[in-house]
Formats: structure tokens, sequence, C-alpha cells
């Protein structure tokens, strides 16, 4: 292991080489990662980092509140995060960087943006990453009694760290078949709705449209239903952010982020709202309800044996999905933290093997995967106080964290357009103005989040969390200023009286 070598005054780097100071200006060596990512391992990330537990099971209390229209909410929860990751495409492709969007925030408004949506991400993966691995522990519990659920948290964690202290690889081969198995699941399910719709499969009669349009029509809640749908559904599309951090691990970052963002979005889109379309279709939308999976209510419609068993072990494997994920994206951040001053710098050692460029940062593996053993503690100890609250505190972090990304964007744009225009090799569509309505839309959400009694909670120890980091960042801020200040006083103070002793003496 070596330590990474200091940084200049007034620049920062990232660990693909690129540096955080404007364009053209001189860049610095960074401390390398090893660039094991191939392409089909950010392609596949790209599509199945959100496919999990709140696609699979989630989904059944979104189509409760909005019936048959729960296919609109998915189309405006789902353009917004396809707007939102077209912004951070074009900057990650432009910059390609570990810490992502917490360094191009930090370009575009400052430090103590880059210092908030680091920090503020880091510690809702690590949470998250509680609730992913106990709620696997719970599914293998089931299976295997004789183990207790502890026992199979900490089995999966040990096996997920050592993953990735391993090699970057290991992660991207995990993710690969993972994303693979979660992908293909969904594949053979449309497939099999279209067919049940049709009426041929064996056994059953044409469908037809009679789900969509009967149970109150397609609007039974009007559309109050439709927003209380996007509200439940928004928060399923977070995980797409984790492809533009794994980007840097690449050969040819820029390239890789670029492709793999094109391609996911419309997929996921595709994946999700074609998913819904399929359900609302084959079943009444009264049959659904929330804590259920739609998609076991709709194998076993159509006759699939075995369809709870077939979708649990699809609803494990994207547990331990997003929770490998979750445990790569944690420390990849904190390490882009260390490297820009924002976090302790003894996270900066990096695992090198003779004969290899890069490594791994095997602290700041250690350091994520730490706290999420805390979280766990916290979820299996007191999941109904202390973990709640911790959960509450991060619930709505995403919709800040994607706020922060399109106000970066807007920053960022303008100035690579004036000084590196040959860099946007992705751009947004219709700058600024659909940058603009994400911001509007992203508002919107939070807005409405405080008008439902169960979401405000979230909104609130959410925006406490936030402003308790944001009072950190700002205090870091002044106090560095005011040391710089004190600092260049005291010196011209010791050169006014080394030129006043020069004068008496007359020297």
């Amino acid at each position: 292991m070596h330590e990474a070598p200091p940084t200049p005054p007034g620049a920062s780097t990232t660990p693909s080489g690129a540096s955080t100071t404007p364009p053209g200006a001189p860049t610095t060596p960074a401390e390398p990662l090893e660039h094991g990512l191939k392409q089909r391992h950010l392609t596949m990330l790209g599509l199945g980092g959100v496919i999990g537990a709140g696609l699979f099971v989630g989904a059944g209390a979104g189509i409760s509140v909005a019936g048959p229209a729960i296919v609109v909410s998915y189309l405006i929860a789902g353009a917004l995060a396809m707007l939102v990751m077209r912004m951070l495409g074009e900057m990650s492709a432009a910059m390609p960087a570990s810490g992502s969007f917490s360094v191009h925030a930090e370009r575009a408004l400052g430090r103590w943006a880059g210092f908030s949506v680091g920090w503020l991400y880091w510690f809702l993966l690590v949470v998250v990453l509680a609730v992913e691995a106990t709620a696997a522990a719970q599914i293998a519990h089931g299976w295997v009694p004789a183990v207790e659920p502890w026992a199979w948290v900490l089995l999966f964690m040990v096996v997920f760290t050592a993953a990735n202290l391993a090699a970057v690889k290991n992660f991207g081969e995990f993710e690969f078949w993972f994303a693979s198995l979660k992908v293909g699941a969904i594949v053979v399910f449309l497939g099999l709705g279209v067919l049940a719709v049709l009426g041929w499969l064996p056994d059953t009669d044409p469908v037809g449209m009679t789900n969509l349009t009967g149970q109150g029509g397609f609007l039974p809640n009007g559309w109050g239903g439709v927003v209380s749908g996007v509200l439940t559904v928004v928060f399923a599309f977070g995980g797409l952010e984790v492809v533009t951090i794994a980007a840097a691990e690449t050969d040819d970052p820029a390239r890789a982020v670029g492709r793999a963002v094109r391609s996911a979005v419309v997929r996921i889109l595709f994946f999700y709202v074609g998913s819904m379309l399929v359900i609302v279709t084959v079943l009444p939308w009264t049959a659904q309800q929330a804590g259920l999976s739609p998609y076991v209510k709709v194998l076993d419609s159509i006759g699939v044996p075995s369809a709870g068993q077939i979708m649990n072990i699809v609803v494990f494997v994207a547990l331990l999905s997003a929770l490998n994920a979750n445990l790569y994206g944690s420390s990849r951040m904190v390490f882009s933290l260390a490297e820009r001053g924002e976090a302790p710098r003894g996270l900066l050692k990096v695992s090198r093997k003779p004969g290899t460029e890069g490594g791994v940062p095997r602290r700041a593996v250690l350091a994520s995967v730490a706290f999420g053993f805390v979280s766990v503690l916290l979820n299996l100890l007191w999941p109904d106080t202390v973990f709640l609250y911790m959960l509450n505190s991060v619930g709505a972090v995403l919709l800040f964290v994607w706020a922060l990304i399109a106000a970066s964007q807007l920053r960022l744009r303008a100035r690579l357009e004036r000084e590196a225009p040959g860099a946007l090799a992705l751009r947004m569509w219709w700058f600024p103005y659909l940058t603009w309505l994400t911001l509007a839309g992203l508002l919107g959400v939070l807005v409405l989040m405080l008008t439902d009694a169960d979401a405000r909670p979230q909104v609130l120890w959410s925006a406490g969390a936030t402003a308790l980091v944001l009072l950190v960042a700002v205090g870091r801020q002044w106090r560095e200023q005011r040391g710089r200040t004190g600092s260049e006083r005291t010196g011209s103070e010791r050169k006014e009286s080394k030129r006043k002793g020069s004068t008496l003496t007359g020297r």
C-alpha cells in the first residue's frame, strides 16, 4: 500500500487523472485506482443498478394508490431520473472522476457543495446498505431457518467486503451476473405477460384491455392518485449514479460513461414502464396490495409453478446486488472526498499488486463497511426507533443529490462550452430549459412530500441532516479562509517589520 502524492494548493485531482481545476489548467497526477472494469461491466451496472426490490416488491404500493395510471407515475418519475442521468452523463464524460457528482459540484459551486453532496450520498449508501443486508438475511433465513438472520448478515457483509477489497474486477463480475439475472427475469416476465394478454398461453383466454378501463377506469383515484404514485416510485430509480462513479475505473472513462448512460436510461424506462403495463393489464389493479409483489400475483395467475419462490430468488439477488453496489459506491465516494481534503487523508491508502497499474482503496472500503456494520446492528436492535430515525434522515437525500447535479450542470455546461467545447461528447437535451424543468420537478416532488403525512417525516429529517452537513461545510470553508487571511496578514506584518528595521539601520 502507498500514500497518494499531495495535491498542489488550488487544485484537486481525480483517480482517473482528470483535474478538478478549470478546463485548460495544468493537471496533476492523482492516486491511481485500478482500471479493471470493462464496458460490459458498466453497461450491466447501468441496467441492473436500479432494478431492485423497490421494483419487484415496492411496485404494489404504487399500484394500490394510482391504479392502472401507475404507468403514468412511472413515466413521470422515470423521465426525471433520465434527465438527471443525462446531465450527470454529460459532466462525467467531460470530467470523469471517482467522486463523480461530488467533484462536479465542487467545480461548479464551491468546496461546500462538493463536501455536502459527497458526505450526504455516502451516508445514504451506508444506511440503505443495512436495509438491503437485513432484507436479504430474512429471505435466506426462510430457506434455512437453522441459521439466524444476524449470521446471514455477517456472511453477506464478509463476502462482499472481501470481494471489494480484492480487486475492482471482482465487483464488476458480481454486478455483471447479478444484473444479468435481474434483466433476464424481467425480459421473461414481459414475454409471459404479453402472451397472457394475447391469450397465447395454455388454458388462457385473451385479457385484452378490460383491466385498464374497468374497476374505476384508467384513473380510478384521479390525478391525485398519479401524484401519490410518483411519490411512491421515484426513489426506485436511485442507484444509476454509481455508473458514473465506476466509469473512472475503466480504461476509457469518457467513452465508457457516455455509452453506459445512453443505453441504460432508455432500457430501464422500458423495463419499469413495460412491467407496470403488463401487471395492470393482466390483473385488475384492485388485486394488488402494498407489501406483496405484483410480479408473484401475475405469475400465479398465468399458472407459473412456484412463482413465489422464483421471485424470492430474484429479489434476493437484487438485494445482494444493491448491497454490493452500495459498498462500492460509498468507498469510492469517501476516497474521492479524502483525495480533495474533505475526509481523513489516511483513507487514500491504495493496495497495489506487483506489475499492475493502480489498486483498491482498501481503507475507504473498510471505513464504509464499518459504518455499514453499525447500521446493520442498529437495524437489528432498534429497527423502530434509532434506525428508523437514520432511515428517515436519508429518505429524501436522493432528491437533494439530484438537485445539486442539475445545479452543477447549469454552471459547468456554460463553462465547458466557453473553455473546452470539445470535451462535450455527451450533451444534455435542450439545455438549459430541460435542466430548469428538472429542477422545478424535483422541487415539486419535495413540496408534495411535505403535504403527505407519511412522506413528511422523511423530508424534515433529511432536511435536518442536509442542514447539519451544510453547516459543517460552510464552517470548514470559513475557518480555512480565516486561516489563510491570518497567514497573509502575518506575512505582510513580518515584511513591514523587516522593512522598518532596514530603514532604521540604514540598510
